[in-house]
């Protein structure tokens, strides 16, 4: 689950705009791209790798581990399908405003091939000073760094900033996991929190929520079990009760997914809750003191 050095990434879309500028960025930081796929552009080599009219014709080629995808909404499921097929361990899926009937057949898609979904409507992974995978400026040194804080975000804008506030404040990250926005994703935060207490690179963790949905409190159920620290944010304090707030799985309904839920629940498990994202690497110090 944690992007290494090593892992062959193959990039679904490395032609467009998006997908070039960010493929670029990656192979500067030291990810491992050896492919792309583009049906119309079959034969051809962009950014110094061939690009296949398929991810099952790109796995002939060479075996990849990841996929990434740069893929429109309505092209999304076949895009996923097809790099599942190929045998990929793992599919970063960027896009967003995918139909919902199309990210449960890419779900199923997935359980039927052994494939990990992250996303949809992930920013991506970044593993600090060793390669990355998505839209994350992992490349900016002032925002990520390499260090022992494993940060969590279903935002990619505010995991961008809590990883500012911690690298301001002297610490580093080890991994950061966009797990993504929308309601359907393939990886929970409570998934990557235990992926999380598992690596011995990680010493402790930071959970950027929202409100809507249960991923918090899910995540807050494995929290109470770990003895590394895990502080959290949670945004949308302020949002109007019943109304949908930027992404698709950021919506309030039945009492359920507030912000006060969320809240109670990682206070309950242990978590310490800071009101405003720069309260967190004092709110993490103080944790990383106490078990010291």
């Amino acid at each position: 689950m944690i992007l290494r050095k090593e892992h062959k990434i193959l990039v679904q879309g490395i032609t467009g705009k998006q997908g070039t500028f960010w493929t670029k960025a990656m192979q500067d930081y030291g990810a491992n791209v050896v492919g792309g796929v583009n049906p119309k552009k079959a034969g051809t080599e962009h950014l110094g790798v061939p690009v296949h009219a398929s991810a099952l014709d790109a796995a002939k080629a060479e075996p990849f581990d990841v996929a990434l995808m740069f893929i429109p909404p309505m092209a999304a499921k076949a895009a996923a399908i097809d790099a599942c097929e190929a045998g990929a361990k793992l599919l970063v899926c960027l896009t967003e405003h995918i139909p919902a009937h199309d990210v449960m057949e890419m779900h199923a898609a997935a359980r039927a091939s052994g494939t990990r979904i992250v996303g949809p409507n992930t920013a991506g992974l970044v593993t600090p000073g060793e390669t990355f995978a998505g839209i994350m400026p992992a490349f900016n040194s002032n925002v990520f760094r390499p260090g022992s804080v494993g940060v969590i975000s279903r935002s990619g804008s505010l995991g961008t900033l809590v990883s500012l506030n911690l690298t301001q404040n002297g610490m580093g990250q080890s991994v950061f996991y966009g797990v993504g926005g929308d309601p359907m994703i393939g990886t929970t935060s409570r998934e990557a929190l235990e992926m999380l207490d598992a690596d011995a690179k990680t010493e402790s963790v930071v959970l950027c929520g929202e409100i809507g949905g249960s991923a918090e409190e899910d995540a807050a159920d494995y929290a109470r079990t770990m003895s590394k620290p895990v502080v959290a944010f949670i945004a949308g304090r302020a949002s109007p009760p019943g109304k949908k707030m930027g992404h698709a799985g950021a919506i309030v309904s039945g009492g359920q997914g507030d912000y006060a839920a969320k809240r109670r629940a990682l206070e309950a498990a242990g978590v310490a809750v800071a009101d405003v994202p720069s309260q967190l690497p004092e709110l993490l110090s103080e944790r990383l003191k106490a078990v010291a």
